[in-house]
């Protein structure tokens, strides 16, 4: 607050922490609150509310540990959310390296440009673009079977459809938290290491990537919470035996009427990821102010 007054004065100042405050009561805490409230409830009919049976209980919680089918599904949730952030991380490093230390100012806005345009359009129609590239007989399936590399068609869709899906959709995500922390790098460091004969691996392993160890985190944090609550992209490219969690939750809110069930699923899945965005900064290293810079 003292920060905030000394920047933009008493008046401006308190009208900022005053819409913070309101977001973050009204966008995050109350929202959370009536969903923890929904979760310890039983799924009633309207006559039952108030009544007996309408006390707090953890049953809706249990049901997910005592359902086999769904307990298996939540935890593939987990690590496959952290293959995304992997895949992700692997495509996005050496491009971002490129961009920051290799690239001219010229080849930087181009390729940014090309990048950020196609997320200018819906992530449900990009995700449709991926279908229609994916599908049986999709340009990706005709192109290779064309170049021999293939005998007949085969099926994409499934747990590697999600993940080239979601890779796509969170590239950006990646890719810009990194880029932003290798930049801020002295390139005569590189160029000091490369001249005591330091190899490109030592170079990266040794200077840049401790160096970006900030932006690294914060791009996985980012690219893991996004792919553990995607809908869209294992929904349109997933296949029966590549469920998705988030697609659990939405059956109970929306096909199965109990938001109760869903309520408590959600916060399991909210509570599980936000320990693992927890580890990944304690691995790194980092903390929540590095990451919000």
């Amino acid at each position: 607050m003292r920060s905030l007054t000394q920047r933009f004065g008493f008046g401006l100042g308190s009208v900022i922490v005053i819409l913070v405050a309101i977001w973050l009561l009204g966008m995050v805490l109350a929202p959370n609150l009536m969903m923890l409230n929904f979760s310890l409830r039983p799924n009633l009919t309207p006559n039952q509310i108030g009544g007996p049976t309408d006390h707090y209980t953890i049953e809706n919680f249990a049901a997910l540990f005592s359902d086999p089918v769904h307990r298996a599904i939540f935890f593939k949730t987990i690590w496959a959310s952290a293959l995304v952030m992997t895949a992700t991380l692997i495509v996005t490093y050496p491009m971002a390296f490129w961009l920051a230390k290799v690239a001219t100012r010229r080849s930087v806005a181009l390729v940014t440009v090309a990048l950020i345009i196609p997320f200018w359009i819906n992530e449900v129609l990009r995700t449709l673009a991926w279908y229609i590239l994916l599908a049986f007989n999709g340009p990706l399936n005709v192109a290779l079977v064309w170049l021999g590399l293939l005998d007949e068609p085969v099926r994409w869709f499934g747990d590697f459809g999600v993940l080239i899906g979601m890779t796509y959709a969170y590239i950006l995500f990646m890719l810009f938290p990194i880029y932003n922390s290798i930049e801020t790098l002295d390139s005569t460091q590189i160029e000091a290491a490369r001249n005591l004969g330091a190899s490109t691996i030592h170079i990266h392993r040794r200077i840049v990537i401790p160096h970006a160890k900030a932006g690294i985190a914060t791009g996985c944090v980012f690219t893991f919470m996004l792919a553990a609550g995607s809908y869209v992209a294992p929904a349109l490219l997933g296949a029966p035996g590549s469920r998705w969690f988030t697609e659990i939750i939405y059956n109970w809110f929306f096909e199965g009427g109990n938001w109760n069930r869903g309520a408590a699923y959600a916060l399991i899945l909210l509570a599980l990821c936000m320990l693992v965005v927890m580890t990944t900064l304690r691995l790194f290293r980092v903390n929540l102010a590095d990451v919000a810079k």
